[in-house]
This record gives structure tokens, C-alpha cells and sequence, in this order.
């Protein structure tokens, strides 16, 4: 199959790789041009991928017309904030009816969309299907055993999708609901910049054993308010990702908190790193779907007051253990 990923990121170009292992004619498309020379002369990607090498195999360009008029499934791997953007400048070149797929683990930050049903309003006729889990890039990149999702809502779709992306020990799963893989995937970065404040304060393994658990009650209460089920915020798309991006030293998000703990400031930690932390986008929207909802959630709206440096990464800390009494623990709060 001709695939195209559109996003030479970490996981991007990761995604990319597997797919050419895997006998499929593959083409990312990289933003940068020099960045897609990188990769068809040295098969590399340094900047988000060093040390590793690349199949030979895989093509990458600059041209967004020839990355859309190649593909027979497009794989979409851009930042969320570009996410709508990228779609309305592929669809002129795009063939009919083909499956678009999302890697990108966040909310449009003003329609408050997932980013499946930014493809259905950009791209209609075309499936839409969602790639989420606990994959860490560098993790797969390197050959160890990971667990991912295919999820959307024609299960037929899912299993083809499903097949062309399964090889060696990525194992691929299907799953249905959509809105909880989606809502799973995109607050987990969320409650991954509270741990990695926890971290950074050195308030303890307790402490942030105790954040990622009322993490987990706090996206399983918004995804169950928004249409999902509450058996997926228990598997891959829910504790899973949750427990992969709030302890792995590879995640940005957790990256963020922990160094917001330690005193930084958000311009500065977000310049240094030079990539997106989905987390800092979607707390706007997290908190917006929440006050839709009328749900409580004060782990996703004491982050959002750090983001906006209402309070501090120690204040919020504080606020986190004093604000109210804690209720039943199968309650959210």
C-alpha cells in the first residue's frame, strides 16, 4: 500500500519507519526541506530521532501536493495547532474515500474538537481513525514491545487499518469508541505536566501516584460527560498513555511540569525545547469542555491556572491538597 504521514516529528517519522518495515511503499512529509534531504541522504532525523537510522526505504519530501497525491492511506502526524490547517491544504490533491488517521494527541483549541472529527469536518467522505496508546517513540524506534489503538467507529475500517499497521512487537488493537481513545489520549498530557511538577518539587513518588490515580477519575469523568466508555479510560488510550507519559523521562509534557516545578518559566522551557507539548495547548480547551459540563476537575483546572501563570507550580501544589475534602473515591475531585 502507498502511505503517506504527513509530520517529521518523533513520532511521525517513527510511525513512518514501522510502516516501511512493514512492505509498504511509505512517504513522509516534512515541513523543513532540509530535514527530508536529511532523511533520503542519511536516513536520519537528528533532530527528533538521534542515534537511530531509517529504512532505506522510506522517501520523504516537501511538497505537500506530492505527499497527498501518493497516499492510499494518509497518516496525519502534525502538532493539533496545525492540524486543520494541513488537512484544508491536502484535500485538493487527496483521492476519494481514502482513511485518514491521526496521531496527534490533543483539542482544536477554539472549536474544542477532537482532532478525528476536525478531519470529518475538513475531509468528509474520507474514515476517519485515531492511532493512540503508550507509544514512545524512541521505545519502538529502538525495538521494544509496545501496545497501540486503532480506534473508529466502523470496526471494518479499524481491522484493515489495524492489519496494515501491525509488525513485530507492536501490537495492534481496535477499539470503537472513538471519544474515549481521543479524550484519553489528549488529557493524559495534561495530567502528565502535574506529575512532572510533582517531580520537580520532589514532593514524592505518593504524591504523584496520587495525582496520575485522580488524573485517571478526572478524563474518565470528562470522556464518560462527552459520549465515551469508562471500560476504554482503563485500557491503552486511558491508564496506559497515562502511565507511559507521566513517569517516562522521554515525555515533553512531563518534561514541562517537571521543570515548571523547578522554578522556570513556561517561554523559557517551551524556546529551549523546540517541540510542541500537546498538554499546554489542550488545558484551554480541558478546561472549557469542563465548564460545559459542569465538572469539577481540579487537577486539569490547576494547570490551566499555572499555564496562565495565575499560580505558581508550589502554590498549585498546595491548592491541590487543601482545596476541598475529598469525597467518595469513585467521585471525580
Amino acid at each position: 500500500m502507498r502511505i503517506t504521514v504527513l509530520g517529521a516529528g518523533s513520532w511521525g517519522t517513527t510511525v513512518a519507519a514501522v510502516l516501511t518495515r512493514r512492505d509498504h511503499e511509505s512517504l513522509i512529509w516534512a515541513r523543513d526541506p532540509v530535514v527530508a534531504d536529511e532523511i533520503n541522504a542519511k536516513h536520519t532525523n537528528e533532530r527528533y530521532l538521534q542515534g537511530f537510522t531509517l529504512p532505506e526505504r522510506l522517501r520523504a519530501t516537501a511538497d505537500l501536493s506530492e505527499a497527498a497525491g501518493h497516499a492510499e492511506l494518509l497518516v496525519v502526524g502534525v502538532p493539533t495547532g496545525a492540524f486543520r490547517g494541513t488537512l484544508e491544504r491536502v484535500r485538493a490533491d487527496l483521492h476519494p474515500w481514502i482513511p485518514v488517521v491521526s496521531l496527534s494527541k490533543g483539542l482544536e483549541r477554539d472549536s474544542l474538537l477532537r482532532m478525528s472529527e476536525v478531519i470529518k469536518d475538513v475531509l468528509p467522505g474520507h474514515p476517519a481513525a485515531a492511532l493512540t496508546g503508550p507509544n514512545l517513540a524512541k521505545e519502538i524506534m529502538a525495538g521494544m514491545a509496545a501496545a497501540t489503538v486503532i480506534a473508529t467507529e466502523d470496526l471494518t475500517v479499524a481491522t484493515e487499518i489495524q492489519r496494515v499497521f501491525r509488525r513485530g512487537l507492536l501490537r495492534v488493537y481496535t477499539n470503537h469508541d472513538v471519544i474515549g481513545c481521543e479524550v484519553g489520549g489528549a488529557l493524559k498530557n495534561v495530567v502528565a505536566i502535574a506529575t512532572g511538577i510533582a517531580q520537580g518539587l520532589g514532593v514524592g513518588d505518593n504524591t504523584r501516584a496520587g495525582v496520575i490515580s485522580r488524573g485517571l477519575a478526572e478524563l474518565t469523568t470528562l470522556a464518560v460527560a462527552m459520549g465515551g466508555e469508562p471500560t476504554t479510560l482503563a485500557g491503552l488510550a486511558g491508564m496506559g498513555d497515562l502511565v507511559a507519559t507521566c513517569i517516562s523521562p522521554h515525555s515533553r509534557n512531563r518534561y514541562v511540569g517537571e521543570q515548571l516545578g523547578r522554578g522556570r518559566s513556561l517561554d523559557d522551557i517551551l524556546a529551549e525545547m523546540g517541540q510542541v507539548a500537546e498538554g499546554v495547548k489542550t488545558v484551554h480547551a480541558a478546561v472549557q469542555l469542563a465548564d460545559q459540563h459542569e465538572l469539577a476537575m481540579p487537577i486539569t483546572r490547576t494547570i490551566h491556572r499555572v499555564i496562565t501563570g495565575d499560580i505558581t507550580a508550589e502554590r498549585a501544589y498546595e491548592g491541590l491538597l487543601r482545596s476541598h475534602p475529598a469525597g467518595h473515591e469513585s467521585e471525580p475531585g
